[in-house]
């Protein structure tokens, strides 16, 4: 009889087990503390420059950081959150239409009318100008870079440094899933070169710099334009900023003693807009200039990264395949590829989970336009439909926290002064092949004005009409470690590893 109390016991434990495993995911809680250190990104201060409006560029008034009501600074802060949003889509639509149409290289005296070229820099002499890629290892090598936050570079990107040159010089760039061709500028810039945190690239002080010929296969994956006999490219944004140069071979040091020779990268003597205090861009497309692309060969065509959770945090980029990180099981789902935008990394969106309640939205409503997975997008963008549903079931789970007023798109806001910890909502995205990607904490709320701190707003927004696809962004991967296997088109998901 007590053998039987006891296998009774043990039943009723391994369902209250299972039960408690299955809702692990229903609710999080999480410090105030935590929650805070995530925020700065979504900062107004960093912004204190005025911003000329043209085209659909947003005005950044002069104000913000001066005395003046708060929220009129904080608000244009978020404003143009939603506008370099807009425009980063605008930029993947036009890489992605360039990309897919790339011709064979065409001489021209002139090939960007307005935006004025010097003569390609000079490269010094060398015994070898262009290092072709080498057979892979039987067991590839891989490469771990830390990133962070651009906070203190006045930019919303995540960014890394790394080394262009012999003798290396160091660069911090913008790490960016939706491009192709890295850039960074160069002297003499013959056009213009923004204000950069480090001293501008003079490829003359290097012995491994070369310009890319008008010939060479890379110059037509770049869109194939010349100008004497020397390869160029450009890059346009959506705002009206853009880049454009020299195509150049450099070696490429991603550490101290792990490099790329003949890297394929834009030498920028013409940088035009607004890019913060970067000194440039690395590109993680599917493209074949991309630095994934590029690296294959030598570190496996596969990388991942980890956006830190906190913007007083490091995470991590790594090119090359290694084990996951994370702690948790990794979950892969299918890389998807769209004709139209040959370069960019879709994911095949079916449901989302929030609190344990699915949301009740059919399925083509997500994979009718597809989904993007980006880490220059700062927002998520969800179609109306599946964003009103979310939006309504976590006021739902919410109703015991003060609400606080609406930051333009960010509609759904919280006033938690006075809390040491909150509950929130877990949500996930699920995926067609069954996979489910589960948000971190911190990707669940953000924190739009530094002059109230404990003013967290739900992270996600409404898609836009003008906008051909939802799109996943950076925000809601922070925290996560993102494994992009191109050779095995999928991308995995592992929780909590930075």
């Amino acid at each position: 009889m007590a053998s039987q109390r006891s296998l009774v016991s043990v039943l009723v434990l391994c369902l209250l087990c299972g039960a408690c495993a299955a809702a692990k995911r229903r609710y999080l809680s999480v410090s105030m503390d935590q929650l805070l250190r995530s925020k700065a990104h979504l900062d107004c201060p960093p912004w204190k420059k005025s911003v000329t409006s043209s085209g659909n560029k947003l005005t950044i008034p002069a104000v913000c950081g001066l005395p003046v009501p708060p929220p009129k600074c904080c608000g244009a802060f978020v404003r143009h959150v939603l506008n370099h949003d807009m425009n980063r889509l605008s930029t993947l639509v036009q890489r992605s239409s360039v990309s897919s149409s790339a011709a064979a290289p065409a001489p021209s005296a002139d090939p960007f009318p307005g935006i004025p070229f010097g003569p390609a820099p000079s490269p010094r002499p060398r015994g070898i100008p262009f290092y072709p890629p080498v057979a892979p290892p039987a067991e590839a090598p891989a490469v771990t870079i830390p990133d962070s936050t651009g906070t203190s570079l006045d930019t919303l990107e995540f960014v890394v440094t790394v080394g262009f040159g012999t003798p290396a010089q160091n660069y911090t760039l913008s790490i960016d899933t939706g491009s192709d061709v890295s850039w960074i500028q160069c002297l003499p810039c013959s056009g213009h070169c923004y204000k950069q945190h480090d001293p501008v690239f003079d490829p003359t002080k290097s012995t491994t710099y070369s310009a890319v010929p008008c010939a060479h296969p890379q110059c037509a994956a770049a869109g194939g334009k010349c100008s004497n006999g020397t390869c160029v490219y450009k890059v346009e944004y959506g705002d009206g900023s853009s880049t454009a140069g020299v195509l150049s071979h450099e070696t490429l040091s991603l550490t101290s003693t792990q490099a790329l020779p003949g890297f394929a990268f834009g030498c920028g003597q013409t940088n035009l807009g607004e890019f913060g205090g970067v000194d440039g861009l690395v590109g993680l497309g599917r493209g074949a200039l991309s630095l994934s692309s590029q690296a294959a060969a030598t570190f496996d065509a596969t990388f991942s990264y980890c956006l830190p959770s906190y913007d007083t945090s490091h995470g991590y980029l790594t090119i090359g395949s290694t084990t996951p990180a994370s702690n948790d099981k990794v979950q892969y789902t299918a890389m998807i590829q769209k004709k139209d935008y040959p370069s960019l990394y879709f994911v095949e969106l079916v449901s989302i989970d929030i609190g344990g309640f699915i949301l009740p939205v059919p399925p083509t409503v997500f994979t009718k336009d597809g989904t993007l997975f980006d880490s220059g997008t700062i927002l998520t963008y969800l179609p109306l439909e599946a964003y009103t549903s979310l939006r309504d079931r976590f006021k739902f789970t919410m109703t015991q926290y003060k609400p606080a007023p609406a930051y333009d798109s960010l509609d759904t806001c919280y006033d938690f002064t006075g809390h040491n910890a909150i509950f929130l909502p877990a949500v996930s995205f699920k995926f067609s092949d069954g996979s489910v990607f589960d948000l971190s904490p911190v990707a669940i709320l953000i924190y739009p004005d530094d002059t109230a701190p404990a003013t967290g707003c739900f992270a996600f927004v409404p898609r836009p009409s003008t906008m051909p696809f939802n799109i996943i962004g950076n925000t809601q991967q922070r925290g996560t470690e993102v494994i992009y296997d191109v050779g095995a088109e999928k991308i995995g998901f592992g929780q909590f590893a930075c």
